[in-house]
């Protein structure tokens, strides 16, 4: 099987006990902190036991900063499809962008059936869900009032809305073959289960979303391929590390999901599996390419990955304060981590930048068309989505460098004197960067007006992602600590 060639996700799953909530919250921020790229939590409301899945979600997204959430599965049998597309989109609205949909057909139907929800036999779970990805999109999608009739749903004249704030993936979870032809079809992703799709079943799997994918006209690398690990036998972090990267070499898993119950375990996952599967797969492909989850938002952890930015600056040139930027003892650094955690917002964004900028210009990226389920789209109409996201991101930059430079530098500059040239050298850097937004605005242009800016628009969003990343480290290595002394005088 193909490697699709997908950035690589690594997140935790969590089992949400309603009399230990705070232990839920918890595992959250620790995955956040860990640099981990998605939280997942399951969705089975007809078990008391159990926190509901989507206050839970919300309740995570305002905890934490950089992390995308979803449910793995929604159980769809309980969750009408309208309302379930404006929960969700609603949420990824208000966290910003990170929140992906796992929708399942309902695997427990006598526990859905005691719950009040429909009895469905494997066929009408598989059309109910059909209908339920053609609702969701077109709730997902502006135009005028939507009519779609169906056995199981149906909008009559619905106005769509309110639209998500990204273009939020419909990953499936699913194991049979017709559940696996439909994803194919349908889907943003296949979210499979190694507890029901052994490892040495996966090829088979793999093969039947291929062959629906190519019968509705779809590239195979349209659908991303993530794996929930539970089931999967323990092993060290060596060994599972090179297991994890076979899986996306040999079947092309790009996301991966590890069942969590302790911070110690996600941390470790992150901290020692997810880099060695990156850069085992990094090396195999030969590509350079970049790990799409990446960095730390911790500022002692390990080092984010960050580009020299050469185009722009020579970084051996930087100003530094020997000693400054070393903690001392009992000081509160929660200031300094705020500034991390802007900073990781950042990065996460710009990781998603770089995906749909990456999804667009190989063609993979037909998410419109899906939702509107027309065979066909105008490039207009895709390209705009994505110049939407880029604007709206350069924006955010734009933004918070003018609140540095205008409110924190100064307070810094009286504080600390000899932080003077650092603080120049950082405002220079910021000027830098907004003519780098420039060139990334005037190659959205060019790359709406027509497929020859491709390159250029790659090349500008490549160049944005060196200098910006590079200079984030440079500030948190120089001002993490100086904004320590100075909230605590």
């Amino acid at each position: 099987m193909p490697d699709y060639g997908h950035g690589l996700l690594f997140g935790a799953l969590i089992t949400p006990y309603a009399d230990r909530a705070p232990e839920a919250l918890g595992l959250a921020r620790a995955a956040d902190g860990a640099g981990l790229d998605l939280l997942a939590v399951p969705d089975h409301p007809y078990r008391p036991a159990l926190l509901e899945a989507w206050t839970l979600l919300a309740a995570v997204a305002a905890a934490t900063a950089r992390i995308r959430v979803l449910p793995d599965v929604a159980a769809l049998p309980l969750r009408q499809p309208a309302v379930l597309a404006g929960a969700a989109a609603s949420l990824d609205r208000l966290s910003g962008g990170r929140v992906e949909l796992g929708l399942g057909a309902g695997g427990y139907p006598d526990e859905v059936e005691a719950a009040g929800g429909p009895r469905r036999t494997p066929g009408e779970a598989v059309e109910a869900l059909a209908e339920a990805v053609r609702i969701i999109r077109a709730r997902w999608t502006p135009g005028p009032e939507v009519h779609l009739d169906g056995g199981h749903y149906a909008l009559r004249g619905a106005p769509p809305g309110p639209y998500p704030a990204h273009d939020m993936g419909i990953w499936i979870g699913g194991h049979g073959p017709r559940m696996l032809r439909l994803t194919g079809a349908v889907a943003d992703g296949w979210l499979a289960s190694a507890a029901r799709v052994p490892p040495e079943a996966l090829a088979a799997g793999m093969k039947l979303v291929d062959e629906a994918a190519h019968a509705a006209g779809r590239e195979p690398a349209a659908v991303r391929r993530l794996y929930n690990l539970a089931g999967l036998p323990g092993r060290g972090p060596a060994e599972q590390a090179e297991r994890l990267a076979e899986l996306a070499l040999t079947h092309g898993v790009s996301g991966f999901l590890l069942p969590v119950g302790s911070a110690a375990e996600l941390e470790r996952f992150a901290a020692e599996v997810a880099p060695a599967v990156r850069e085992a797969v990094a090396a195999e492909r030969g590509d350079g390419a970049r790990p799409e989850g990446g960095g730390t938002p911790s500022a002692t952890g390990p080092a984010r990955p960050a580009a020299p930015g050469a185009d722009l600056w020579d970084e051996s040139t930087r100003p530094t304060v020997p000693g400054a930027h070393t903690a001392r003892p009992g000081e509160d650094v929660s200031a300094g981590h705020h500034l991390v955690e802007v900073h990781d917002h950042l990065r996460g964004e710009l990781e998603q930048l770089r995906e749909l900028v990456v999804q667009v210009a190989g063609g993979t990226l037909t998410a419109a068309a899906a939702r509107s389920h027309v065979a066909t789209m105008t490039l207009r109409q895709h390209n705009w989505s994505l110049g939407a996201h880029c604007a709206a991101y350069c924006r955010v930059v734009t933004l918070h460098h003018t609140v540095e430079d205008q409110q924190l530098f100064p307070a810094l500059r009286r504080f600390d004197p000899r932080l003077a040239p650092v603080l120049d050298r950082l405002s220079e850097e910021h000027l830098a960067i907004h003519d780098v937004l420039e060139r990334v605005d005037r190659a959205l242009v060019a790359f709406v007006a027509g497929p020859e800016g491709n390159a250029e628009l790659r090349a500008a969003v490549d160049l944005l992602s060196e200098a910006l990343l590079s200079h984030l480290s440079y500030e948190e290595h120089e001002l993490v600590a100086p904004l320590a002394r100075y909230a605590g005088g």
